[in-house]
């Protein structure tokens, strides 16, 4: 197993308002390693964008990393000044936004975007960093790039300007790439391409990614690990193959459940009751324990910790030692 490109131990990052602090992710830890594709799923409000912003240096005030730390190839991030974090944003960690209209300028074509970037973080000239920003294109699947490249971006389709996105992102040769609900504006068609785009990245250059979306297709389709997020916290984590066929958490489960599957007559899809908790409405104990069929009286009172749960490792009271011996 190859040492963790990318670790985050006992991340904690804090929203203080007038009357609280607000914990919008307790204790996140988790790594991935060169090569490997980790997904992030779980439901609107689980703090899937915010893990990812918080790696990229990215929150928005008055959002703060309160605890924990974050390394990148054993050097610690979380706590670099601004115009240090900035010289690593973009050479070491790439990052892919869901719209990218937020991404690109609309008032500069998008090879000067691209030759910008490229000449602020590799030692090359403005021939050099224009070739190279074509062969950017190239390997994003543009066609024409030498005539595309000067080309606005509203000139592109949205596909086209999501490779341009992902092309800016690999710009600077990242060994790191936060893809933040890459796929969720795009045809079926191009997401897929997009898919098979960022595997090829990581089986040709060894970046690692982490992959955020709640489309458990495109995760089953693409990554190695799975983290299940819920209410600020990895509730599950494991191999994809056991988190979609064999979930441990009640959460997961319900998450699994609720996908249709082609082989099955069903009138109705499963369903998961309520809602995700507000940040100011956070139960004590479990937080899906309102909404959990599994819950007994320890769940209302003590928060679980990630436990082994046979393949995958799961935050779940179910898989407590002394509660499988009272089970059996």
């Amino acid at each position: 197993m190859a040492a963790p490109l990318l670790e985050v131990r006992n991340l904690r990052v804090e929203f203080p308002t007038r009357r609280e602090r607000l914990v919008a992710l307790d204790d996140i830890s988790f790594e991935i390693a060169p090569g490997e594709i980790l997904g992030v799923v779980g439901e609107s409000g689980a703090g899937k964008s915010l893990t990812g912003a918080a790696i990229i240096g990215l929150l928005d005030p008055p959002g703060h990393v309160a605890a924990g730390e974050i390394r990148f190839d054993g050097r610690r991030i979380d706590n670099l000044p601004y115009e240090a974090m900035r010289k690593v944003r973009g050479r070491d960690i790439g990052a892919i936004f869901q719209d990218p209209l937020t991404s690109l300028n609309p008032l500069y074509t998008v090879g000067r975007q691209l030759v910008e970037t490229i000449r602020t973080h590799l030692p090359l000239d403005a021939d050099q960093a224009r070739q190279r920003a074509i062969q950017l294109l190239q390997e994003t699947g543009i066609p024409a790039a030498e005539q595309r490249i000067d080309q606005f971006p509203h000139q592109f389709s949205g596909g086209m300007r999501q490779r341009v996105v992902i092309a800016l992102a690999l710009a600077g040769e990242p060994r790191l790439i936060v893809a933040d609900e890459p796929t969720t504006a795009l045809d079926v068609s191009i997401q897929a391409q997009i898919i098979s785009l960022l595997q090829r990245l990581c089986k040709e250059h060894g970046a690692a990614v982490m992959l955020v979306t709640h489309d458990m297709g495109v995760i089953a389709e693409s990554c190695d690990r799975v983290a299940v997020m819920y209410a600020g916290r990895i509730v599950e984590i494991g191999p994809v193959r056991d988190i979609i066929h064999s979930p441990a958490h009640p959460y997961t489960v319900g998450l699994m459940g609720s996908i249709p599957a082609m082989d099955e007559d069903r009138e109705q899809l499963a369903q998961i009751d309520g809602a995700m908790p507000r940040l100011n409405a956070i139960p004590a104990g479990c937080a899906f324990n309102p909404r959990c069929p599994c819950v007994f009286d320890r769940c209302r009172i003590d928060r679980p910790e990630l436990l082994d749960a046979g393949a995958t490792r799961s935050a779940c009271w179910l898989h407590a030692p002394a509660h499988a011996l009272q089970s059996a």
